[in-house]
């Protein structure tokens, strides 16, 4: 059984890809390397991979136009940009449309592979993460595969960081959830940046449990946050 992780590589330039293919094999991975958009499209639906390597300029779809067609088959697989580009409004877009990261041409290779090791990693752990499926707090009901939070009538869905975000809290029901590890493991890092991402997060989390009164999620300053509930 072939258990190497799979990367969906769409790159139009015909050397450049074969060359990056390559590497990426000699590195362990089973690469499928696509040179227009519209194939890439088919590809996809047709195979299943672990991560997408996607050139912005493409033929007939450009490469936003691909994470669109992949977000509606697949919410939660890692997309890497790849773009000779340098426009903030480029690279905004492709976080806009789930990008997990983005890098621009000329790049080092073992750059690259440093970045997609540390995504598939990330991904890896947040996989692992969906053993137990339900879960009940206070009033609401939580469904970490489905990604819902249900209170009543009344469905939220969720973000996959906030799906992850809300797991690990419930894991650790009443007790602190470090912030260090809710970084490490979600976001794949601890600096600045992030931690103001994850403090996003949890406002959100505290909007979505906001009607029922026994629930809080406190900050346990510079150590973490703790979801209780109470009886």
């Amino acid at each position: 059984m072939n258990n190497k992780q799979r990367i969906f590589l769409v790159e139009d330039d015909k050397n450049f890809g074969a060359v990056l293919k390559s590497y990426l094999e000699i590195q362990g991975f089973h690469v499928s390397l696509i040179e227009d958009g519209a194939k890439a499209i088919h590809s996809f639906r047709n195979n299943e991979y672990d991560i997408c390597i996607l050139d912005v300029m493409l033929p007939n779809f450009d490469g936003f136009a691909v994470a669109r067609e992949i977000r509606l088959i697949n919410e939660t697989i890692p997309i890497f940009f790849l773009t000779a580009k340098t426009l903030k409004e480029d690279i905004m877009k492709g976080f806009s449309l789930g990008a997990d990261d983005y890098i621009t041409k000329p790049f080092d290779s073992e750059v690259l592979l440093c970045k997609v090791k540390a995504i598939l990693k990330r991904h890896g752990v947040q996989k692992e993460m969906t053993e137990q499926e339900e879960y009940i707090i206070g009033k609401y009901v939580f469904n970490s595969r489905f990604r819902t939070l249900q209170h009543r009538n009344e469905l939220q869905k969720l973000s996959p960081k906030e799906s992850c975000l809300l797991q690990l809290m419930c894991k650790n029901i009443n007790n602190i959830t470090s912030r260090e590890t809710a970084l490490k493991t979600i976001w794949g890092d601890d600096n600045y940046f992030t931690t103001r991402s994850m403090d996003v997060f949890v406002t959100k989390l505290r909007k979505y449990l906001k009607d029922d009164s026994q629930i809080e999620i406190s900050n346990l300053h510079g150590n973490g946050y703790i979801l209780s509930v109470k009886e």
